[in-house]
C-alpha cells in the first residue's frame, strides 16, 4: 500500500531541490489538514462539515506534487488531471454559491462560451501555485455567499434551466455529490501519479 495523503504525510510546500548550478526552490501542493466531521450535529453544521471535509479530500489529494505532477493526466482518452479537478471545481463553488445562492452575475475563472472545458484543458501554462490559492479564495466566497441564508430559502436557477428553483439544502447535497464523484477521479489520479493512496 502507498503512502496515505492526510496532514502531515507528504513534503509540504517549499520543499528545495538541486538545480543546474545551485539550490532553487520546487513548489509542490502543500500538506493539508483535515477535519473528520464527528459526531452528532445539527442539519446545518452537519452539511458545511461533510463538505468542508470533501473540500479538504481535493486539496489532500495533491499534496505534496510539484506543478507538472498535477497537471499529469489520468489514462487515454480521459483528460483529467488533479489541477483540472481544482480548476473545475472552483468553477462549481462559483457557479452554485455564488451565481445562484447570492444571485451574482459573473464570468467563470477559466471556462468560456467559446471554451467550456477550460478548466481542464488548458493546463500547459496554467499556474498550479496561483490555481490552488484561487481555489482557496472562492470556496471562502462560497461560505460567506450563503453566511446568512437558511437552507429553507429558496433561490431561482441560472444557466440551461432557468425556470427551476432550488433550496440552499439542495445545494449543499449537490456540492458534496459533486466532490465525492471528483475526490473519487482524484483517487486514481493520485496513484497513477506516484503510488500514493488514502482516503
Amino acid at each position: 500500500m502507498g503512502e496515505r495523503v492526510d496532514g502531515g504525510s507528504r513534503a509540504s510546500a517549499g520543499r528545495c531541490s538541486l538545480a543546474l548550478g545551485g539550490m532553487s526552490s520546487l513548489w509542490t501542493a502543500p500538506a493539508v489538514d483535515r477535519a473528520w466531521p464527528e459526531g452528532p450535529a445539527a442539519e446545518r453544521e452537519a452539511l458545511e462539515r461533510w463538505l468542508d471535509f470533501h473540500r479538504d479530500t481535493l486539496r489532500a489529494k495533491c499534496a505534496g506534487l510539484t506543478a507538472d505532477q498535477l497537471k499529469q493526466r489520468s489514462v487515454p482518452p480521459s483528460k483529467l488531471s488533479l489541477l483540472g479537478l481544482v480548476r473545475h471545481m472552483t468553477e462549481v463553488e462559483r457557479w452554485w454559491f455564488r451565481i445562484h445562492a447570492a444571485d451574482e452575475d459573473m464570468a467563470f475563472p477559466y471556462s468560456s462560451d467559446g471554451n467550456e472545458e477550460a478548466d481542464f484543458d488548458d493546463l500547459d501554462s496554467a499556474d498550479a501555485q496561483a490555481d490552488l490559492a484561487a481555489f482557496q479564495r472562492e470556496v471562502e466566497l462560497a461560505r460567506a455567499a450563503v453566511r446568512g441564508k437558511q437552507l429553507d430559502d429558496v433561490v431561482r436557477s441560472h444557466g440551461h434551466h432557468p425556470a427551476n428553483v432550488r433550496d440552499i439544502r439542495w445545494i449543499y447535497l449537490h456540492m458534496i455529490e459533486e466532490y465525492a464523484r471528483h475526490n473519487g477521479h482524484a483517487d486514481l489520479i493520485r496513484e497513477r501519479v506516484d503510488g500514493v493512496t488514502g482516503d
